[in-house]
């Protein structure tokens, strides 16, 4: 509701004509207006419609909490006249606004970075050229004056001064007094309104300004501002002459015939003490050449340029009267070469953007040499796609894929990078952005997009979220999918191994963060496999090479392909020739479960329970059930709560037992790779670790002696510490880490002992009898060594 002030109140109950109960039309009172039986009575009324009682049960109004319609005011006006009286009308107000409260928000509080003035005031520059060519096609007098429509730019470090001179349309007295002087309002909006009433709108697309804010831009570096203005429709120069933090500014006639200019605009700034830094020439040149290097006039900075010439050096005295003296020797003068400093007018912008010219026209080596200057990169790009979208969202972008990764600064999970330039009408606006236009899994991709309409916030300076811009997000994301999959269609692999090996990741991040775009992540990913160990194979070649039985993709995750390879998990897959995936990269597994399925077929984690591999014998099995049932419940057991059950196992062939995963919980990959988090949740450890499954080979005979053992003695200690050691040894075979490794050692030891008790150590020597009298030495015998040849001598 409207909150209206006691004014505001009496004014609109003063419009009724109705008496008040206390003698006064206008009187405003509480709304506790009368007493019944010692008790506050309200009557509830309208501040916008009087005499009417608004009905509410709730006759109580506790005026410490309460606020009705925004007021705690009513009219005591009678309800006998007010009925016959007309409806009021509120008086309109306009807005208000404290200027330099406002000129101080627009300055201090609406642009992020300094140096963007210099991008404003260009613009404005750029568009009064653009007013002028336009009407000069009907008005050719407009151009009698200068006929060149450029932008110039002079600076004077020693005094802090900058001075932007462009030859454009110029301004009267009055359009100083409504562009400059009324903030917000936009000469060159009002310039595209004129042409929309005239049909001509599609005549003129290059206009830039639409806040009517840019210029006031110039007071984030300048203390006063100087604007001379020559109009071709008047004879007369004005001078603009504004403060910073000033309400008020002054327009006078410029009378000084030095100061004239045949037609334009000549503005001065004279910078902040601390802003000094930007009237270095050097520095503007750069900001020219990163804001409006593709603006479509040229512009010229005035820089200090010099040439070498050879200068004659004066002689020494003494070597001088040495060649007086030697008169044989031929006199040569002596000269040095100097470097002649002068200033001049450089062009500083290229007026041609290369993604404005027909793509069929633009050489691959264009294309390249654009990339390497604009990112200062010094490899040329794996790939580059040029493409102009029509429809809703119209703009033109080139995009380039880098031949390698970013180091350092550009980390995979940071979405915030500088690899996407974004232009609107040719004007750079930013290139830091956080997600807007490319997803964090794309953000290698290095670009420039070129738009006329995107929703920008007034500084122009940050990309507002709207149906516009996921539009070309979209599309942007469709066209970098397309030249990554024309990479992988390469008759030279080794770019795509190139590719690979470089931003791998990015795209099985993309495989985790996008769903939508699974179909076209998944044909890009790469993994080895139990039948490719050197070479990387697509998930499209894993699919050709399964089996016409094979219902799913196999995969195991490991730490590396040598680990992946040994694992006991593969033994009977390898026997029936099945192809599994090796997933050796951390971020491989979390990709896969996201993926779930590729062209029908599901992903399937070797390492986990009941794996099917199409082969069930449910007759074979419950024989074995049968007749191993009983050793499982032994084992089990004994191994108490380490394990959820035990099986028989359908993966094994050589090894006697493996440890598996359930359904649900981490792989033993998995538990391994959250343990080594620095900030990971141990609580969170126990529960997802889930349940495992010890799986037994009844076919190996360690397992055929464990269940004799069971048979004839449970309680037999040393089947039991074999049950034990057997436990340990599953844990490390399948990738789990041990609770106690000091304690498995000590099991592995002790084997070791009693399997290599004397089987290398000599036989015993005889204990010969002692003699028993005394004084009487012991007899020795000694041993007689037969001498050795060597090479001819003993």
């Amino acid at each position: 509701m409207h909150g209206l002030s006691r004014r505001s109140v009496s004014t609109i109950l003063r419009s009724t004509g109705s008496a008040s109960r206390y003698g006064s039309a206008a009187t405003a009172v509480p709304f506790s207006d009368y007493v019944v039986d010692g008790e506050a009575k309200f009557r509830w009324y309208s501040v916008l419609t009087t005499g009417r009682e608004i009905p509410n049960k709730t006759k109580q109004l506790n005026l410490k909490h309460t606020f009705f319609l925004g007021t705690r005011y009513e009219s005591t006006a009678a309800e006998s006249d007010s009925s016959s009286s007309p409806p009021s009308v509120g008086e309109k107000y306009e807005y208000q606004a404290e200027v330099s409260r406002l000129m101080d928000l627009i300055v201090n509080s609406l642009y992020s970075n300094k140096e963007v003035f210099l991008r404003e005031l260009i613009s404005n520059a750029s568009d009064a050229l653009d007013k002028l060519r336009f009407l000069s096609v009907t008005d050719s007098e407009l151009l009698k004056d200068a006929t060149d429509l450029d932008i110039r730019i002079q600076t004077d470090k020693d005094n802090g001064i900058i001075t932007i001179i462009d030859s454009g349309i110029g301004m009267t007295r009055q359009e100083l007094i409504d562009c400059l002087g009324t903030i917000a309002q936009s000469g060159t909006a009002k310039f595209l309104k004129a042409l929309k009433d005239s049909k001509d709108a599609g005549a003129d697309n290059n206009l830039i300004g639409q806040f009517g804010v840019g210029f006031y831009s110039a007071f984030l570096v300048a203390d006063r501002v100087v604007v001379s203005t020559k109009s071709p429709r008047s004879d007369k120069q004005y001078v603009w002459e504004g403060e910073a933090n000033a309400s008020s500014y002054t327009i006078r006639e410029d009378t000084d015939p030095e100061n004239h200019i045949p037609r334009g605009t000549r503005l001065t700034l004279y910078l902040k003490r601390d802003d000094k830094g930007f009237a270095h020439p050097e520095r503007i040149q750069k900001l020219v050449k990163n804001y409006s290097q593709f603006v479509s006039f040229p512009i010229y900075t005035w820089q200090e340029k010099g040439y070498t010439k050879e200068v004659e050096v004066d002689e020494d005295p003494a070597e001088a009267k040495k060649d007086e003296q030697d008169d044989t020797t031929e006199k040569k003068k002596k000269t040095k070469t100097v470097v002649e400093k002068y200033w001049d007018w450089e062009l500083t912008n290229e007026t041609q953007p290369i993604w404005l010219r027909n793509p069929k026209e633009v050489s691959t080596e264009d294309y390249n040499e654009f990339y390497k200057k604009t990112f200062n990169e010094y490899l040329e790009p794996l790939a580059s796609s040029h493409f102009t979208t029509e429809g809703e969202v119209e703009f033109r972008s080139i995009l380039y894929v880098p031949a390698i990764a970013s180091t350092g600064k550009d980390d995979i999970v940071n979405p915030k990078t500088k690899n996407i330039r974004l232009y609107v009408k040719r004007v750079f606006i930013s290139d830091d952005f956080d997600g807007e236009l490319f997803p964090r899994y794309l953000s290698f991709v290095k670009g420039v997009v070129d738009s006329n309409d995107l929703p920008l916030n007034v500084s122009r300076e940050i990309l507002q979220e709207s149906r516009i811009v996921r539009i070309m997000r979209k599309r942007l994301v469709r066209k970098a999918f397309d030249m990554i999959l024309g990479i992988s269609m390469s008759e030279n692999r080794e770019d795509y191994e190139k590719f690979w090996d470089n931003f791998g990741k990015h795209l099985k991040l993309g495989c985790i963060e996008d769903r939508e775009n699974h179909k076209r992540i998944a044909p890009l990913l790469r993994f080895f496999s139990s039948q490719s160990e050197q070479e990387m194979i697509s998930l499209d070649e894993y699919v050709e090479n399964m089996k016409p039985e094979q219902k799913d993709i196999y995969y195991i995750a490991s730490d590396s392909v040598t680990s992946a390879r040994n694992t006991p998990f593969l033994e009977r897959l390898l026997e029936k020739d099945l192809e599994v995936l090796f997933l050796v990269d951390p971020i491989d597994e979390i990709a896969i479960q996201n993926l779930k399925s590729y062209k029908e077929k599901n992903f399937v984690d070797i390492t986990k329970e009941d794996l099917d591999l199409g082969d069930k014998n449910e007759e074979k099995e419950k024989n074995m059930k049968q007749e191993f049932g009983q050793t499982c419940d032994w084992i089990k057991k004994r191994l108490g709560d380490k394990v959820a059950s035990v099986q028989i196992s359908n993966r094994l062939s050589s090894s006697p037992c493996v440890l598996v995963s359930g359904k649900f919980g981490w792989s033993a990959n998995m538990e391994r790779l959250m343990k080594s988090q620095t900030v990971g949740d141990m609580s969170s450890l126990e529960f997802m670790r889930g349940r495992r499954v010890f799986e037994i080979n009844p076919e190996h005979e360690i397992i055929k002696n464990l269940t004799a053992a069971c048979r004839s003695n449970q309680d037999d200690e040393d089947a039991l510490r074999a049950v034990d050691l057997l436990y340990d040894a599953a844990l490390v075979s399948s990738g789990y880490t041990p609770e106690d490794p000091a304690q498995l050692g000590g099991k592995i030891y002790e084997m070791m002992g009693m399997a290599l008790s004397g089987k290398w150590s000599s036989p015993p020597e005889i204990q010969h009898p002692v003699s028993s009298q005394p004084g009487i030495p012991e007899t020795l015998e000694a041993e007689v060594v037969e001498p050795v040849e060597v090479d001819g001598q003993k």
